[in-house]
């Protein structure tokens, strides 16, 4: 049995890349939700010959960049992976890679992972899907970065977040922190662990974007933005245009998963 490639997770320094982009949290297979906002955004989609969005092109030229975990949860995982892979395919996107990603990753490499937080359901929406999709989408998904500096360094897109220290690192903390934050040994009421607030001790100078733990409002802290509205629990999915740091959000169009718990991430 060949073994499989190790997963690229080392960051993408882009500093080359000036923008403007539009920076989308947490999509978690919400693919409806991901083409309205888009369309909010003034993309126009591309579709295949079954109607299925495999591309989406600004008329001015932006980029999107999303923050991760575009799977689980979610009604259409695929659709969201087909469209993500266009357009990264066709450099109208950028994406690093998220927590329920990487999970995914691992379990289309045969290792043993719980089967849990979504992840069934998407490997159940994979299963009718052939396997040139199904292949391409191990590898789109084995080859996202933890972490993108952009814009000359002036600005850093992580999962999870990123203290100025691990910006660029290609060390296991800095790509661990950016997939999952910090633990700090804490335990909340629902069994979930307690992450520490990494983004209230900033004081970097780069904008620091990223999703991971749903929010209720887009509020900055310390030029940092969550951008996980917590749109397959039924609120919003959420984009932060850059340079312009304006925002824009659309409402999910049902509760695709009950939230189990103020913090429902699979950690």
């Amino acid at each position: 049995m060949t073994q499989a490639r190790q997963p690229d997770t080392l960051p993408r320094d882009r500093r080359d890349l000036t923008g403007p982009f539009d920076v989308i949290g947490d999509v978690h297979g919400c693919r409806g939700e991901l083409e309205t906002l888009l369309t909010e955004l003034g993309y126009a989609l591309d579709r295949d010959e079954l109607g299925r969005p495999i591309g989406a092109t600004h008329p001015e030229n932006r980029t999107v960049v999303f923050v991760g975990d575009l799977v689980d949860r979610g009604p259409d995982s695929p659709g969201v992976l087909r469209l993500a892979m266009g357009m990264v395919d066709a450099r109208t996107a950028l994406c690093v890679t998220g927590n329920h990603d990487h999970k995914l990753m691992r379990a289309l490499d045969g290792r043993n992972v719980r089967i849990a937080h979504g992840l069934e359901q998407t490997l159940d929406q994979l299963s009718v899907e052939d396997d040139e999709f199904r292949g391409a989408a191990h590898t789109f998904l084995r080859e996202l970065p933890s972490h993108y500096l952009l814009d000359r360094g002036r600005l850093v897109v992580a999962h999870a977040g990123l203290p100025e220290s691990l910006h660029g690192s290609t060390s296991g903390r800095a790509r661990s922190f950016a997939l999952y934050g910090a633990p700090t040994g804490e335990i909340d009421a629902h069994g979930y662990p307690v992450r520490y607030d990494w983004a209230q001790d900033y004081r970097g100078t780069a904008t620091v974007l990223y999703g991971h733990t749903p929010v209720t409002d887009l509020t900055w802290v310390n030029n940092t933005l969550c951008l996980d509205t917590g749109a397959v629990f039924g609120g919003t999915l959420s984009a932060v245009r850059y340079p312009e740091l304006s925002t824009v959000s659309v409402p999910a169009e049902q509760v695709w998963c009950e939230r189990p718990g103020i913090s429902p991430v699979d950690r």
